[in-house]
């Protein structure tokens, strides 16, 4: 297993919203880049980037802090999401340097448009399952698709992508632990990568995420910039368990 610093950004700054609520956030003050940077230092390979003004309007409205992450953060490996409803947008999104790019709600709305951009780029594609429950909720979780997340799963995995992201959205920004059940669950199922998101909170969660031996990446965000998770040490940790 490996560890995924997240970066969420809403009006070109660093955040963490709770339960995916936009009234309710936190605001940590931090410019992207610089804090990509401080990921990388401390041993990260990846990062995972969600534009929160995207995910709300549809569109891509970070692309300035985006570009300026790549230019910054040069070798780390980045999947981005957040409002990406567009083929256009995700071959702007590949040419720009990113390495993945994470499709939820154009996915879930418009299954052949989404098998038909993985098609399109082998590999490159992410599928955010975010749920309430057992049921997908969609546009930056405002919406429940009414869709069971399992299902949709299912017809994924039988496509060229990248892998699976699972966010337990009653977990996200609550520092009260990841849902494993339902993430292991889910990458028993599936024969795809799995990775979890939502809720890590302390080094002790991610050492029970690595010993399922079968979720493939943890996404952490709020412990980071609160410091209950040393991201050094929980590197560390995975190459240890791996």
């Amino acid at each position: 297993m490996y560890i995924i610093p997240a970066i969420d950004i809403l009006g070109g700054k660093c955040v963490r919203l709770v339960q995916g609520e936009y009234n309710r956030y936190i605001n940590y003050e931090d410019e992207p880049a610089q804090k990509a940077i401080e990921f990388k230092k401390a041993g990260s390979e990846w990062l995972h980037i969600i534009d929160l003004d995207g995910a709300k309007v549809g569109k891509c409205v970070n692309i300035d802090a985006i570009r300026d992450i790549v230019a910054n953060a040069k070798d780390l490996k980045i999947q981005v999401g957040g409002g990406i409803r567009e083929r256009q947008s995700v071959t702007n999104l590949l040419e720009l340097g990113i390495t993945r790019v994470i499709l939820g709600t154009k996915a879930v709305n418009d299954f052949d448009w989404f098998s038909a951009v993985v098609k399109e780029h082998p590999g490159k594609i992410v599928l955010s399952l975010d749920a309430r429950g057992t049921k997908v909720a969609t546009d930056g979780w405002k919406t429940d698709s009414g869709l069971e997340m399992i299902d949709i799963a299912k017809k994924a995995a039988e496509l060229p992508l990248s892998a699976i992201i699972f966010t337990d959205i009653n977990k996200d920004g609550m520092l009260s632990g990841p849902n494993i059940e339902k993430t292991r669950n889910l990458a028993e199922t599936v024969n795809l990568p799995v990775i979890a998101a939502g809720g890590v909170t302390t080094i002790d969660d991610i050492r029970k995420l690595a010993e399922t031996k079968i979720i493939a990446a943890a996404i952490v965000g709020r412990a980071l910039y609160e410091n209950t998770v040393d991201l050094a040490a929980a590197i560390e940790l995975c190459k240890k368990l791996n």
